[in-house]
């Protein structure tokens, strides 16, 4: 136990053979229980668990006979964990990515701190120079995207795993539903925010040394950004029209009409009659840029609004 709290970790792993003993032999000994949830590895990775599990009875094992992703991993891992008498459950990769220390710092956060997930934050700590560029790049982008589309606008580098959760939210969020592919770290956090649970980030070490990156970035980034999209509007309609009401949804419905309806029609108007007939009608151009700035001011109006609602208190 921890802080009086019983703490299980859960272990996605698939073609882990290099590392997953170095993980498990690292986690800190108040962990209560590992459910290591092996992905259909086709390497050595549940033979090495299995050997592990005589040494260490906290390991408990979920064998996929076919590989599902991670999201369906980590789904079956939260909902063993829901139904055991685990308090707090972390998520932590095989591949040893995530410093054991660092664990620390996260349930503290929690468990002090009164919050319900607490999420790891690499962008802040001094050896961020280790983690490739390239990560960086597509880090920050995504990063910006979470915001909008979870409400959480303080947190950083919502693509980090590394995270704990109270079982009591994992009891009321629908988990089970949880989107199957990358991008499960917004999926999670835009069911929080729907069901209005205190999140917050805690600062661990980005860990790039034999570990090897299963993301393609130029696949991950566009399918990640259409999903960030469709949570962005599954959050205002569940949070604010469903739930509960706030007017921001209208003045968010009002940018889109008017971008949609009347800007756009406007920029056609304007390039037909620019373009074909070598005029340059000052009335359109007029209009759009009026219903550009008002759309603009909507969207501004909203964010605020946005961000003042979702501000922890």
């Amino acid at each position: 136990m921890y802080k009086g709290q019983r703490v299980a970790v859960v272990i996605p792993a698939y073609n882990e053979e290099l590392l997953i003993l170095e993980t498990l032999s690292g986690i800190p000994e108040y962990v209560d229980a590992l459910f290591v949830v092996n992905d259909a590895s086709r390497d050595a990775t549940l033979r090495l668990i299995t050997e592990r599990q005589q040494m260490d009875a906290r390991i408990i094992i979920i064998n996929h006979e076919t590989n599902k992703g991670l999201g369906q991993s980590l789904i079956d891992g939260y909902m063993a964990s829901r139904e055991s008498a685990a308090d707090i459950t972390a998520v932590m990769a095989g591949d040893n990515q995530m410093h054991p220390d660092d664990l620390v710092s996260l349930l503290d956060k929690l468990i002090d701190g009164g919050f319900d997930y607490v999420k790891g934050n690499r962008l802040l700590h001094r050896n961020i120079g280790s983690m490739p560029r390239y990560r960086f790049f597509g880090n920050a982008l995504l990063t910006i995207l979470t915001k909008f589309a979870t409400g959480y606008y303080p947190l950083m580098d919502p693509q980090c795993g590394y995270t704990v959760i109270k079982n009591s939210a994992l009891r009321v969020i629908p988990i089970d539903k949880m989107t199957k592919g990358y991008g499960y770290n917004a999926d999670i956090l835009c069911m929080l925010n729907i069901h209005g649970f205190r999140v917050t980030d805690a600062q661990v070490r980005p860990v790039y040394d034999r570990e090897k990156s299963k993301i393609k970035l130029w696949k991950y980034i566009p399918k990640t950004s259409l999903l960030l999209i469709r949570l962005f509007f599954r959050r205002l309609w569940q949070r604010y029209v469903v739930l509960d009401f706030h007017p921001l949804v209208l003045f968010y419905f009002y940018a889109l009409f008017n971008l949609a309806f009347i800007a756009l029609p406007l920029i056609v108007r304007f390039l037909y009659l620019y373009f074909t007939l070598n005029e340059t009608p000052m009335t359109t151009l007029t209009i759009l840029a009026l219903a550009l700035t008002t759309a603009f001011q909507s969207i501004l109006f909203a964010i605020w609004m946005d961000m003042d609602y979702n501000r922890v208190r």
